[in-house]
């Protein structure tokens, strides 16, 4: 059923997100990639990215840095091979990305890999990956277990785990409004802009069955994590979680 949903709100799923954000998951996503910190030759993989838009923004702060780096003759001999993954079960998402990557002039670079995979079983080797992303992804996976644990495996020892999630808003008043939005605008936003009703009644019911914030943090801590910790946004309508494999 997932699967369905994805695969339905592909080609709108950015429009929908600015929407229904009013183009705060920008900003979100923004928070996300500053608290990773990429640096020039990391391996990272981002999980449930399939549009690339969590991935477009690490490669452009590895770049950033990268050519910083080059203005220092001491750091001319600066060689080494950044590799971002951009895993996603869906390939209807994965085709949106790839066309997003050849639109800003990045279908070549070698920087970006699109790899077609399920989060709770990845192809990648034990202790591979400098960072892992996931964001607005886990809520719609299976196991929550085992997407954690496969995060923490390919993590290489000090790798950094980062989730971005619609989370639990507990302010009384603005839960009302938040409720109210979420139950009876979204949907129909989804009816008007991309057609689909129940994909987005969907993505809102499959908010509220996520763990709250404190659940979800020991969740991340039990899989193995260490410093688990998590910051909400705009009240708590969004979360980012956070953890090290130390």
């Amino acid at each position: 059923m997932v699967g369905k949903v994805f695969s339905n709100v592909a080609s709108n799923y950015d429009l929908m997100n600015d929407f229904m954000s009013g183009g705060l998951h920008r900003l979100w996503k923004d928070r996300l990639v500053s608290k990773l910190s990429p640096f020039p030759g990391m391996k990272h993989l981002d999980v449930a990215g399939g549009t690339g838009d969590v991935a477009f923004r690490i490669l452009e702060s590895v770049n950033s840095i990268k050519r910083r780096a080059l203005q220092d003759p001491l750091n001319d001999d600066l060689q080494e091979e950044t590799r971002i993954y951009v895993c996603d079960i869906n390939p209807n998402m994965l085709d949106v990305g790839k066309n997003r990557a050849l639109e800003k002039g990045l279908g070549e670079d070698k920087s970006l890999v699109w790899v077609q995979g399920d989060a709770e079983a990845l192809s990648f080797e034990d202790n591979s990956m400098d960072g892992y992303t996931i964001a607005f992804g886990i809520r719609n996976v299976t196991h929550i277990e085992k997407v954690l644990s496969e995060a923490y495996r390919v993590l290489k020892w000090g790798g950094r785990f980062l989730c971005l999630e619609l989370s639990h808003v507990d302010i009384p008043v603005f839960k009302e409004l938040y409720d109210f939005y979420s139950f009876s605008v979204i949907p129909r936003l989804g009816e008007i802009v991309a057609g689909d009703r129940e994909s987005y009644q969907y993505l809102v019911e499959s908010i509220r069955r996520f763990p709250p914030q404190e659940k979800f943090a020991s969740m991340i801590a039990d899989a193995g994590f260490q410093k688990v910790e998590y910051e909400n946004l705009v009240g708590g309508v969004v979360a980012i979680h956070s953890g090290l494999k130390i």
